[in-house]
């Protein structure tokens, strides 16, 4: 095994022989490129263990040699501390040494990213170095449709941002359309070769973001990159991703975009952080979208000390709706002995005599799954989804499709679902799992569409909380706004 190197000198053509490329050529490969392209493909952007690469080892240390690669040790010390060169985590406490098989020695490895394949001090990292894969892709937007003049303001900042580097904060209420006013902007990227990346915490809202992305550039090579996903080695201009496989990238994007960035687990995790602003090249622009800012950030905009734009209104022009407070005494209690809370049980009951679809809110599974059966009695067809849920993706598509009258559901589906026309209940709004920024987004699964642009928010609670209180005044803070500015009807 050659050492990592830092400095190797640039190629732009490759000396290995036909003969040794052939070695390589095996089962999930392109037959239509040669071995350097494909090494290129697998490696730009990227920085990966020996172990996830589908070449021999010799091949790659010959490229390494030669310049078209660079290795790093996967944890470097630095007098008593560690740094792990993939996720940067520096925290002592989550390095730990292990008799290690390849260097026959004690090997100090990193805790932090394990999920994503061991990484230890003898543990090569691999990224390319060669030349760079160039692209333009002019006149890349199909998209058919229309931006509203406050939209098209943030579609112009957005534009600005990725023209001339630097960061940006959208705050835009649900339902404002944040995606379409992203269009313009990335189609400008792209002319210009520029690599983009929309990275979002979770899986589900990459496979909902994805087909929307796909139709309105269907002549840009887009892969979605998630847990198991089959576009994980693939090289495109445009990649929809989850934060967490953004570990596996170094300088790969001129324009970063971070999609709910206020979600769990990015907004908790620091290394899903790190390995955002490691993943963007450092001239780049850094791009984050949310309705829900933290606290923190949202004091910088209205002070203006954030670069931001705000939109305090959905795209229909109608107000947000506003969420309800109504005590629910003890509920926990009462679901203890098999019943369903009186106030919740005759709002839950309207939602049937109406034939009204409503997501019901749960703070955790095992409440969810005691009260199910007590739904169940008055609809059978009612069901509950949460993370674990195999079959979850099935049972959200049947409550699209109209099968399901009322789903109780963890906060999975707090964003990243749309249904064109439901009322909300949250159960035990008092439950600290329920932010602010959690409540704000539930209620912004009502009156999203402009066919129904109202609709029924109610949190259920045991005795308010701060986080309820912020939410409600969040929202009417923005309904405020919104018709100050004149861009709501109602």
């Amino acid at each position: 095994m050659i050492f990592p190197q830092k400095d190797q000198s640039k190629k732009s053509e490759s000396f290995i022989s036909n003969d040794e490329k052939q070695v390589v050529i095996g089962k999930g490969f392109d037959d239509t490129l040669s071995i350097d392209e494909q090494l290129r493909e697998w490696l730009t952007g990227r920085m990966l263990l020996f172990d996830e690469l589908p070449f021999p080892v010799e091949y790659i240390e010959q490229q390494i040699r030669l310049g078209f690669c660079t290795s790093y040790h996967g944890i470097e010390r630095k007098g008593n501390h560690y740094i792990c060169n993939r996720c940067k985590n520096t925290d002592l406490s989550l390095f730990s040494p292990f008799p290690c098989a390849r260097c026959q020695k004690e090997c100090v490895y990193c805790r932090s990213c394990l999920m994503m394949g061991r990484v230890s001090e003898c543990t090569p990292l691999v990224t390319w170095s060669g030349l760079e894969i160039s692209f333009s892709y002019p006149n890349s937007l199909h998209w058919k449709g229309g931006l509203s003049p406050s939209q098209k303001e943030a579609s112009e900042k957005i534009i600005n941002v990725i023209k001339n580097g630097g960061d940006l904060l959208l705050w835009a209420v649900c339902g404002a359309g944040k995606t379409e006013m992203l269009f313009e902007g990335i189609a400008h990227g792209l002319e210009r070769g520029k690599r983009i990346a929309i990275a979002t915490p979770r899986a589900d809202v990459v496979l909902e973001l994805t087909p929307r992305i796909k139709q309105a550039f269907p002549d840009v090579p887009v892969i979605s990159l998630y847990g198991g996903s089959e576009d994980r080695h693939r090289f495109a201009p445009l990649v929809i991703t989850t934060t967490h496989q953004l570990l596996r990238f170094e300088r790969a994007f001129d324009v970063m975009i971070i999609d709910e960035v206020d979600a769990f687990p990015f907004s908790a995790d620091e290394m899903l952080q790190k390995a955002a602003e490691k993943a963007k090249k450092k001239d780049g622009s850094l791009i984050f979208l949310t309705a829900t800012p933290e606290e923190k950030w949202q004091r910088e905009c209205i002070s203006g000390k954030r670069n931001c734009v705000i939109l305090p209104a959905r795209y229909h022009r109608h107000r947000i709706p506003i969420p309800k407070f109504h005590w629910c005494g003890n509920w926990k209690g009462a679901i203890q002995k098999g019943r369903i809370p009186q106030s919740i049980l005759v709002w839950f009951r309207k939602r049937l005599e109406m034939g009204k679809q409503a997501f019901i809110f749960f703070p955790e599974i095992q409440w969810m799954e005691r009260a199910l059966p007590l739904f169940q009695h008055y609809a059978p067809e009612i069901e509950a989804v949460h993370s674990e849920d195999p079959q979850r993706k099935e049972k959200v598509q049947k409550f699209r499709e109209g099968n399901i009258p009322i789903l109780l559901t963890t906060t999975i589906l707090e964003r990243g679902v749309t249904i064109p026309n439901i009322d909300v209940a949250v159960v035990g709004a008092e439950s600290e799992i329920f932010t602010e920024s959690a409540l704000v987004q539930i209620a912004g699964r009502v009156g999203r569409s402009p066919q129904f642009p109202t609709g029924d928010i109610t949190f259920f609670h045991y005795g308010k909380t701060r986080a309820m209180i912020r939410a409600r005044n969040q929202l009417l803070r923005m309904n405020r706004e919104a018709r100050r500015k004149g861009l709501i009807d109602d």
